[in-house]
């Protein structure tokens, strides 16, 4: 880090956080960066007893943030449960006269279609990730007031409306852009009080969660939680005139004059629900309301970079004119799963390409399928003809193109 950066000084010193699921990952990380600086933690979380698969409860994230030189303070809340969290609240207001921070980082996740999620996994997702977030900012607020350089951070993305980032998943992501819409109202609401901003991963973070949804080897794929953490103190670390922003971590860490990422394990693999297609800077970036009042948006590259990019760009350094003149077809990918979304191959417009996105002509073939199984079928490990007869591929339109990118495949196995 440079010798100016914001890291090098105690400036949470004797200022008190309460965050919501800091017994474990993202939560926890940001309490022990608060607690080195000799910090206030309100450890809000539901667990209390060893959970049989994920580490951690309060009281042994308490004895952490102790040891890291902060002082620690473990409450039992479920963010489903009004009244835990005032409770909560107030017990931390009697203990240390206060609360400078609130950091919602409590959350739910299911990342499934509409008709896999279960009706209580629904209720799950909008109780803890919206609901939550609204009444335990709600319940804070009254003494967030009262602090000299109150915030807010949501652990949430910046939102944008393009269906892609909706169709895997929609009920997660309508329940976390419910905790960005939060951001949008209560910065605006309370602007001159109270910072109210968002923090988002660029990349895919390794938490005990992530292990789960992700299975073995996925930490690989993943950065470290201490981006965040560092991201996060940045932010908490501003004047309270910094507010209803949409922050990338990486994004502002480079702001900051942080140039070294590989301490955080990079393996770059995005998951930014709703990042625009180009990287901004945070001075630069912002989008006009109806009233015609300018409000800032953080967003970064939203270009997936792991298996299927990779894939991809060997596909679209193979292409030549040959290939295209003998296939005059174009190719619609729907991938679900990781580096899902819609990609293309285009063997028919000028010299030919491929890419991420919609094509730019209207598609000959849809095929449909895993993005496992995509790159198992680009790379010679499946074959498209039984991943079409098994059920792996669903194909709309031209199956002569199909059969010709078949062909085409047997070709390009070589470099794949």
């Amino acid at each position: 880090l440079l010798p100016t950066s914001p890291f090098m000084s105690r400036k949470l010193a004797g200022c008190t956080l309460f965050i919501t699921g800091a017994s474990r990952g993202i939560g926890k990380a940001i309490a022990l960066k608060a607690a080195k600086d000799g910090a206030n933690i309100v450890i809000a979380a539901k667990t209390a007893e060893p959970h049989p698969t994920l580490p951690g409860t309060i009281y042994s994230a308490a004895e952490e943030i102790e040891a890291a030189g902060g002082k620690a303070l473990p409450c039992i809340v479920n963010v489903r449960e009004e009244q835990q969290i005032i409770n909560a609240v107030e017990k931390a207001v009697k203990t240390f006269g206060g609360i400078d921070i609130l950091v919602n980082n409590a959350s739910a996740i299911s990342l499934t279609g509409t008709l896999e999620t279960a009706t209580k996994k629904v209720n799950l997702m909008m109780d803890v990730n919206v609901r939550g977030t609204y009444l335990t900012s709600k319940a804070c607020l009254p003494h967030l007031r009262k602090s000299k350089n109150p915030h807010i951070l949501n652990l949430s993305p910046p939102m944008n409306l393009n269906p892609m980032w909706f169709k895997n998943h929609c009920a997660y992501t309508i329940s976390k852009y419910g905790m960005s819409m939060c951001v949008l109202g209560m910065a605006e609401e309370f602007r001159g009080e109270v910072a109210v901003n968002a923090l988002w991963p660029k990349t895919a973070i390794h938490t005990a969660a992530m292990d789960m949804l992700g299975g073995p080897g996925i930490e690989k794929q993943c950065r470290k939680t201490d981006i965040l953490a560092d991201a996060a103190y940045c932010i908490l670390t501003k004047p309270k005139t910094f507010t209803g922003n949409f922050i990338i971590d990486e994004v502002l860490l480079r702001e900051e004059g942080v140039k070294d990422f590989d301490v955080y394990a990079i393996a770059p693999v995005i998951f930014l629900i709703g990042a625009a297609q180009q990287e901004k800077k945070l001075s630069g970036s912002q989008q006009e309301r109806a009233d015609g009042a300018k409000v800032k948006i953080e967003s970064a590259a939203a270009k997936p970079l792991g298996p299927v990019a990779e894939t991809f760009q060997v596909i679209q350094g193979a292409v030549t004119e040959e290939y295209v003149r003998n296939t005059q077809g174009v190719f619609q990918f729907e991938l679900s799963g990781d580096d899902g979304g819609t990609w293309y191959i285009d063997l028919k417009t000028n010299g030919g390409n491929a890419g991420f996105g919609k094509p730019p002509v209207a598609a000959d073939v849809v095929m449909s399928m895993s993005s496992a199984d995509f790159v198992k079928m680009f790379t010679g490990k499946l074959k498209p003809t039984l991943a079409f007869m098994s059920g792996k591929l669903r194909i709309k339109g031209n199956m002569a193109l199909a059969i010709k990118l078949e062909k085409m495949l047997s070709q390009l196995n070589s470099k794949l």
